[in-house]
């Protein structure tokens, strides 16, 4: 959830220079930020570990979903050191990726599915960046970042290959008794939860 240009007010956070109000008037938060991010990261601060901001920040996502990836091109270089590097790789058959034109309908264009490649591929930038050998590196992200191992996996492939990854996925289903064969393969991990189970938003 925590944009890349927020890391600074994340490590002042951390740090305890800044508190939680310090923290919600300079970073941009989620409205699940108090009951799913906010544990999250208090548990880093009380345990002095370090919590790294990965996602684009959503202004040039929104840019990329207008104008695709040339947008990005234009951007001054000091603000394009919040994004992957450029060039970075795309491949939009990628199943997942090419079933968002299908789910969006009329509503999904070329330039959407680059949108979502950006977010990908900035978070396995980071991720990457970040990684120090022998490390364990834990990223919490939304299920179609990583389901079935594309997304931030496929670029985190791309950016160093070898790494041993392991994927966590939540699937909601009325019958809990055993996994539907659809989620076959959705992740190395399957948590499977009642379709009724409590939201945050």
């Amino acid at each position: 959830m925590m944009e890349s240009d927020n890391q600074g007010a994340l490590n002042d956070y951390l740090r305890g220079e800044i508190n939680q109000k310090g923290l919600d008037t300079l970073a941009r938060l989620w409205n699940n930020y108090k009951t799913d991010y906010k544990p999250l990261i208090d548990y880093a601060k009380a345990n002095e570990l370090e919590f790294i901001a990965t996602n684009i920040p959503r202004r040039y996502a929104s840019q990329v979903n207008r104008q695709g990836f040339e947008a990005l091109e234009k951007l001054p270089d000091e603000e394009k050191a919040f994004i992957a590097p450029l060039p970075f790789p795309y491949e939009a058959d990628l199943p997942r990726y090419a079933n968002i034109l299908e789910m969006m309908g009329d509503h999904g264009t070329p330039d959407l599915v680059k949108a979502q490649a950006s977010k990908d591929a900035t978070m396995a930038h980071f991720i990457v960046k970040h990684w120090d050998a022998g490390d364990l590196f834990i990223h919490y992200n939304g299920a179609y970042h990583s389901d079935f191992h594309e997304g931030i996996v496929w670029y985190i492939k791309q950016f160093k290959a070898g790494l041993n990854i392991s994927t966590i996925t939540t699937v909601e289903q009325s019958d809990i008794s055993s996994l539907k064969k659809e989620h076959f393969g959705q992740a190395d991990f399957i948590i499977v939860v009642d379709k009724n189970m409590t939201k945050t938003y």
